[in-house]
C-alpha cells in the first residue's frame, strides 16, 4: 500500500520528525481541489464571481453574445448574492491561500502550472500535496513528462484532468496513455466532471459540452483500469442520478465539492450534498474548495458544509477529513500530527 509522505512533515529514512509548526487548535482538513494559478488566470484583474451567485441569468445573443455573458458572470455583481473579488498580484493569491490554509489547518491537493506549483511547494511544503493541471496537448505535459512526474513524486495526484473543456472524457481513448501511466504507479486521479462556467461553451471553451457533467463519462476508464482511484470534482452536478448509480456500482469512485459548495446558491447545494449523504455515499464524500484567484472562497466553502443542518459532526469530519485520507491513503503519522491537540 502506497503512502503519501509530505515533504516538511517527517524524514522518513531517519524516522526523525520534521514538525515545526505549532500544534493547531483546529481538526485538520484536506482540500482535494485547490488551485495554484496566474493572479490573471480567470481573466485580467479584478475579476469577480459569486459566492454564491443568486441566479444564473439569461443570455440575450444580441446583448454582446459569449462575451457579453461573461462579463456579466466574471465582472459585474448583477448574478451574486456575495461577491469575492479576485487577488491583485501573484504574491497576494499565494500569501492569502497558505494564510488561510494555516488558519485553518488545511492540506491542499493542489494543481495549476508545475511551475506554480512548485513555487507554492516550497513556500508551505507540509501544507500542499502537489497535482498538476492536466490537459490534453499541453507541451510539458506528455505521457513521458507524466513519467517523469509520477516517478519523482512531483505529482503526487493526477488532475485536476480538466479535459471536458477541450470535450474530452475520461474514457476517451486519447486518455489511454496517461491513464495507463497513474495505475501503474498507483497514483490517485481528479477528474473534472460537472460544472464549468454557465455559457462556457461560448466564450473561450467551444468544445466544452453539457453531457460531459456526467459521471458515466468515467465509467469505461475504472473499468478498464479497475485499480484507479478515481475522485469526481464537482460532483457531476447536476446530474445527480448518474452520479448515484456511477458511485453504486464502482466503489473505488469518490467526490469532491469543488466549486459547487460556494458558487451555487446555497439551498441548492444543500439539497444535492443531502441526496448524496441519503443515498448513503457518505464515505466517499470529500471537501473541496477549487480555489482559483479568490483566496476566501475556502472559507465560504468550509462554512457550507460546517452549516448544513442535515450532516453529523461525524460525516463533517468525514467530508473534511477521514474520507480524503483514506483516498490518497496518507501515512497515519500525517494525519496524528495534524490531528487536535
Amino acid at each position: 500500500m502506497k503512502h503519501f509522505l509530505l515533504p516538511g512533515i517527517f524524514v522518513l529514512a531517519a524516522g526523525i520528525s520534521a514538525w515545526s509548526q505549532p500544534a493547531s487548535k483546529r481538526p485538520p482538513i484536506i482540500d482535494m481541489h485547490l488551485h495554484a494559478l496566474p493572479y490573471t488566470g480567470q481573466g485580467p484583474y479584478p475579476v469577480t464571481i459569486g459566492a454564491p451567485y443568486r441566479d444564473w441569468s439569461a443570455l440575450d445573443p444580441k446583448q454582446g453574445g459569449g462575451m457579453g455573458y461573461m462579463k456579466q458572470l466574471l465582472g459585474s455583481s448583477s448574478m451574486c448574492a456575495t461577491c469575492l473579488t479576485s487577488a491583485p498580484s501573484d504574491d497576494v493569491l499565494r500569501n492569502q491561500t497558505i494564510s488561510l490554509l494555516d488558519k485553518y489547518n488545511i492540506i491542499g491537493v493542489t494543481s495549476g502550472p508545475m511551475e506554480y506549483v512548485r513555487r507554492w511547494q516550497q513556500q508551505a511544503p507540509d501544507r500542499i500535496i502537489p497535482g498538476v493541471l492536466f490537459t490534453i496537448g499541453d507541451p510539458a505535459l506528455t505521457p513521458d513528462s507524466m513519467r517523469h512526474f509520477f516517478q519523482t513524486g512531483a505529482v503526487k495526484v493526477f488532475g485536476e484532468i480538466s479535459t471536458q473543456y477541450q470535450g474530452i472524457a475520461l474514457s476517451d481513448s486519447v486518455m489511454e496513455p496517461y491513464l495507463k501511466l497513474a495505475e501503474e504507479f498507483d497514483i490517485p486521479l481528479s477528474v473534472h466532471i460537472g460544472t464549468g462556467p454557465p455559457g462556457v461553451a461560448y466564450f473561450g471553451t467551444p468544445k466544452y459540452r453539457a453531457r460531459l457533467h456526467s459521471a458515466f463519462t468515467a465509467e469505461e476508464a475504472m473499468i478498464k483500469h479497475p485499480t484507479l482511484r478515481v475522485a469526481i470534482a464537482h460532483a457531476g452536478w447536476p446530474l445527480l442520478d448518474d452520479l448515484l448509480a456511477t458511485l453504486y456500482t464502482h466503489p473505488q469512485a469518490y467526490v469532491d465539492l469543488g466549486v459547487i459548495c460556494y458558487v451555487l446558491p446555497r439551498k441548492e447545494f444543500h439539497s444535492y450534498l443531502k441526496r448524496i449523504m441519503e443515498s448513503g455515499f457518505g464515505k466517499r464524500v470529500m471537501f473541496g474548495s477549487d480555489q482559483m484567484v479568490w483566496p476566501a472562497a475556502i472559507e465560504v466553502g468550509i462554512k457550507a458544509i460546517e452549516e448544513a443542518p442535515f450532516l453529523t459532526e461525524a460525516e463533517k469530519r468525514d467530508i473534511f477529513y477521514n474520507n480524503a485520507a483514506r483516498f490518497l491513503r496518507l501515512d497515519p503519522t500525517v494525519t496524528q500530527k495534524y490531528q487536535k491537540r
